[in-house]
């Protein structure tokens, strides 16, 4: 069969994906897992009466890079063996080398409707089916060992440990999956490029050597320079492939990222950089994740790729230390080099060097060097107060686009949600805080009361776990909205479930601050002071599902805040609170 042919082969089940390989010179074998328009259809129909999972964020980014080949060689969701050896070994099974789970996660409950051979419909958020998956395996695993081996840490300041431990659901489901359409994006479509479209773009256009450079943030000066020489020292043309599905909480858009990268293509020589978006759902993984990025690179064509200084690290754990060290994850590439099928080009960082008006790579500075650089941190500020930007920093346009998002003197909106028992003091001491913002402050706040938002927000749900989680998600949905748009919100739940939390908490954390307070006073204390008896009627079997008598709290581990409403009067913990948000710089001067 030619190479066009195989373009064009069209898959009809999970047992003949060799019928829908691409051979092509541009990274190997990709297994593409979409079936043909007739049968697709067909499975479109009867996926209605299928029993269905919407899919989050980081699931849908990861069928779509399923479904698409970018996952080559899975052809779907990781079955218990494969995941056992790609959380202790980096490999599949088969000893093919894979070093991120790509699992898929769901309820207990959900699990038991199901056995090995049950058909799932999967669907986005809308309801769409996109994929049907056939179990081939059910299974618990232990995500405290899974966080330790995949990010060497159980510490929850990593992003990608925190979602693991506290928003995965309690079971996997592996098998194949056939893919009845593609999720929709309706931003930079001409840039959404898949494995095929991509490889086929480089054969048509003559590059045979491509160096990918991966990205989560916007690319100044020094990222442009890495990349050019990177390019250079190796003969080969630049594929610019920023993460576009999910990154670290608190990173800029990708809608605004995406126009910065626009803006610094003419800054590279003429025909010699491609932009292309990968939808990928990050771990901040370290080493482990620097080497899932060179396997995805290679299955998009690229023949080289650039790892550099501290390869997707989330930066510092709770004491201040890095999780990964700087060269950790070249040296974990280094090691697989002759298996990986894409060479790793390590590059160190760019810094600009004042006296010699130019950047260097730091292995090439002098101890009498002026070295100047700024940080993200500093970057931020400057933007925020309007001062001038360097311009051997940036580029004016891209300046521009980060002005224009982040315009000077604008105010960051945040959300303070407080959590604790029935009768702990949350609502009171959200009361106070008010006040006392309200005294500092014109800005709008706005209190989302757990009593109240029950009779509003959340009217006609119970008291299941599953309600009380859609109720903890629409606050936190809500308090997100009101972040977005520079405003406060007040958030006083019970909020019993570590995962609601922590859900709640990646909504707001996309405009703003989230700032956790836990109500820590005692079960004694809060029955004590019940004046509505309920605690008693809990006791007595009349009130079911009460948390802390009949129904679990799961206490923060780490929230930005913890106070004994019982130690203090409110408005001495009101202030203690405002105290927090002053040294944050979160009420301004």
């Amino acid at each position: 069969m030619s190479q066009s042919a195989v373009a064009q082969a069209n898959v009809s089940s999970p047992g003949h994906l060799e019928d829908h390989q691409l051979i092509s010179p541009h990274g190997g074998v990709l297994k593409e897992l979409y079936l043909s328009p007739v049968e697709a259809e067909l499975l479109k129909h009867r996926s209605a009466g299928l029993p269905g999972v919407d899919l989050d964020t980081r699931q849908l980014c990861d069928l779509e890079l399923l479904l698409n080949g970018a996952f080559s060689p899975l052809e779907g969701f990781l079955t218990q063996a494969d995941y056992d050896r790609v959380v202790d070994e980096l490999r599949l099974a088969d000893g093919t080398l894979w070093p991120i789970p790509i699992t898929l996660d769901v309820s207990e409950d959900f699990a038991a409707r199901l056995a090995p051979g049950s058909e799932v419909a999967l669907r986005d958020s809308q309801g769409v089916p996109l994929a049907v998956l056939t179990v081939e395996d059910i299974y618990r695993p232990d995500r405290e060992h899974e966080a330790l081996r995949v990010f060497g840490t159980t510490d929850r300041t990593h992003p990608g440990v925190a979602e693991l431990l506290e928003r995965y659901r309690p079971v996997n489901l592996g098998g194949c999956v056939r893919g009845i359409q593609a999720p929709a994006h309706y931003d930079f479509a001409e840039l959404r490029d898949t494995p095929r479209r991509l490889r086929e773009w480089f054969e048509a256009n003559g590059w045979y050597r491509i160096v990918a450079f991966q990205t989560r943030n916007p690319m100044h000066r020094a990222h442009r320079e890495l990349t050019l020489r990177a390019a250079q020292q190796v003969g080969a043309k630049l594929l610019l492939q920023p993460s576009v599905g999910r990154t670290k909480p608190g990173d800029i858009d990708h809608f605004t990222r995406v126009r910065c990268y626009q803006a610094l293509l003419p800054q590279y020589p003429a025909h010699s950089a491609r932009l292309s978006l990968l939808p990928l759902a990050m771990r901040m993984g370290g080493p482990r994740e620097a080497l899932w990025h060179a396997i995805i690179r290679k299955n998009y064509g690229a023949s080289h790729f650039i790892v550099g200084r501290d390869h997707a690290g989330p930066g510092k754990d709770a004491s201040g230390k890095p999780f990964y060290g700087p060269f950790d994850a070249q040296h974990l590439l280094e090691r697989h080099q002759d298996e990986l099928g894409i060479r790793i080009v390590p590059f160190p960082a760019m810094v600009y060097v004042a006296n010699r008006d130019t950047y260097l790579p730091s292995t090439e500075v002098q101890s009498d060097d002026e070295v100047r650089d700024i940080s993200g941190t500093q970057l931020r500020q400057h933007l925020q107060e309007g001062s001038e930007i360097p311009s051997w920093f940036s580029f004016p346009e891209v300046v521009q686009i980060l002005r224009e998002r982040h315009p000077a003197e604008a105010t960051r909106g945040f959300a303070l949600f407080f959590t604790g028992l029935s009768g702990a003091g949350k609502s009171t001491i959200a009361q106070a805080v008010v006040a006392q913002l309200l005294e500092r402050t014109s800005r709008a706040v706005t209190v989302l009361d757990g009593d109240e938002v029950r009779k509003h927000l959340s009217k006609g749900l119970g008291f299941s776990r599953e309600d009380r989680v859609a109720n903890v998600t629409r606050i936190g949905y809500v308090a997100s909205e009101i972040v977005r748009h520079g405003g406060i919100a007040v958030c006083a739940p019970i909020a019993p479930y570590a995962d609601s939390r922590a859900q709640a908490r990646t909504l707001v954390e996309e405009h703003g601050d989230f700032i956790e307070i836990h109500v820590a006073t005692s079960l004694e204390v809060c029955e004590a002071r019940d004046r509505k008896g309920l605690y008693a009627q809990a006791r007595a079997g009349t009130i079911t599902h009460f948390t802390g008598i009949s129904d679990p709290y799961e206490a923060p581990e780490q929230p930005e805040l913890r106070v004994d409403g019982n130690a203090a009067e409110p408005l001495v913990l009101a202030r203690h609170i405002v105290s927090l948000l002053q040294q944050r710089g979160l009420l301004g001067n």
